[in-house]
């Protein structure tokens, strides 16, 4: 898989499980008093935040980005919803470089 494909997918799943975590675990921790949600949830986000930052580093030395853009990713995935903003602009670039690819 390439690596922007890499970085989308991983950056789906770092964005889903921070909604989840913020959304789901956390009132169930605070509300109805069950910090397993928290434990299970923000575990999970931490390695699908780890795999982004792997991810990330991969598609920006493939990609030779400029440092802004690599910041602005990291960027991203500090907000809750950002990834998916990202996702845009990646999918956008892949299918720039599929409009370039050899035909043949």
């Amino acid at each position: 898989m390439s690596a922007l494909r890499t970085l989308r997918v991983v950056g789906f799943l770092e964005g889903l499980s921070f909604l989840v975590l913020l959304t789901v675990a956390m009132p169930l921790k605070y509300i109805f008093g069950l910090p397993i949600a928290v434990r299970i949830a923000g575990s999970a986000h931490g390695l699908f935040f780890l795999l982004f930052i792997s991810a990330l580093f991969r598609a920006a030395t493939e990609r030779d980005w400029p440092r802004r853009r690599s910041l602005m990713a990291l960027l991203a995935s500090l907000v809750p919803g950002g990834t998916f903003a990202l996702d845009r602009t990646l999918k956008r670039e892949i299918e720039g470089d599929a409009g370039t690819a050899p035909h043949g």
